[in-house]
């Protein structure tokens, strides 16, 4: 790729960023083959907040409240909610999630980052793993972001249940898939065999 004249490669950025506003300074440099500090003059220049703060503002602005279960209980930070359809979380992979020698995040943080944005997206007060068939695709480094995505793929096919399919990224590369099958409350155990009061 040769480089771009100013004009295009701030289009171009602007344009990368809108698609996919979880991309870090580092990997728009890799992308448009140009220094960090040319895209931090760019993205000032733009008024793209970073990318803590574009998160932050996801954060705050573009998400469902969580019913199923606390929000310091969820594995991840929550940047988009939206109850019974989908969501998403970003979970940094510190010293304290990995293996001291190998520096490979421990399997059961990103299966519990997975599990808990499963049962965060259910719209009830009481929402439960009943079983999940997982996938762990290639192994989390210190330092790295997971990205997961959950999708609610039926809400009552089976009385009480939902499934919601996880895939979880960093960058764009899959690195773990886990498909969730959740136990959730409903109105109707409530009136079932007496009147609704």
């Amino acid at each position: 790729m040769e480089r771009l004249p100013k004009r295009q490669r701030q289009q171009l950025l602007v344009k990368i960023i809108e698609e996919n506003p979880f991309v870090t300074d580092q990997e728009l440099t890799r992308q448009l083959k140009v220094s960090i500090q040319t895209i931090r003059l760019d993205r000032m220049e733009l008024a793209i907040p970073e990318l803590r703060e574009r998160l932050k503002m996801m954060a705050e602005r573009s998400y469902d409240q969580v019913r199923s279960l606390p929000l310091h209980e969820v594995i991840g930070d929550i940047v988009d909610l939206q109850l019974d359809r989908s969501g998403i979380s970003i979970f940094e992979i510190k010293p304290e999630h990995v293996f001291s020698r190998t520096m490979i995040a421990r399997g059961h943080h990103i299966f519990a980052q997975a599990n808990s944005l499963a049962v965060a997206v259910i719209n009830e007060e009481i929402a439960l793993t009943a079983s999940a068939d997982i996938r762990f695709i290639r192994s989390v480094h210190l330092g790295e972001k997971c990205i997961a995505k959950a999708y609610v793929r039926s809400i009552s096919g089976q009385k009480g249940k939902a499934k919601v399919e996880v895939f979880s990224y960093v960058g764009e590369e899959m690195v773990f898939q886990g498909n969730f099958i959740i136990y959730r409350t409903t109105h109707e155990a409530n009136i079932e065999g007496g009147n609704e009061s």
